[in-house]
């Protein structure tokens, strides 16, 4: 006999989280020097912006995200090589108003502008 406690062979149904509580704006920092650790100097600055949108998916839970042009210009602030280590990204899920659209959300991403990363957390503010 093994010292192994039984498993429980029944899995729990997976509930997803409901992406509908709508419109959410939240302050995170992206520490973009782990996604682009070892990968070609040329490949730096893109992977930075790709790692920006997962990170976007993966939080607010849309597949729908789009990069405000100063973000992607302070990602690519110091040339293709070398990305900043860390960036404070400001995610704003927003309603869809397409008609069209697949999605009925998406997040917005911007920069936030701070002096030093020291002590800062996740700040969830109350979308306008």
């Amino acid at each position: 006999m093994s010292n192994c406690a039984p498993t429980d062979t029944k899995k729990k149904p997976f509930k997803a989280r409901s992406v509908l509580k709508d419109v959410a704006t939240r302050e995170y920092t992206i520490h973009v020097g782990k996604y682009v650790h070892k990968k070609t100097f040329k490949k730096r600055a893109p992977r930075g912006v790709k790692a920006i949108v997962e990170f976007a998916q993966r939080y607010m839970g849309t597949k729908d995200v789009r990069i405000d042009p100063k973000l992607n210009q302070e990602v690519w602030s110091k040339g293709i090589k070398n990305p900043p280590r860390r960036i404070r990204v400001k995610l704003e899920r927003k309603r869809n108003d397409d008609e069209n659209a697949k999605e009925k959300l998406y997040t917005y991403a911007s920069y936030v502008s701070v002096p030093s990363f020291k002590g800062l957390g996740t700040v969830v503010a109350d979308a306008e």
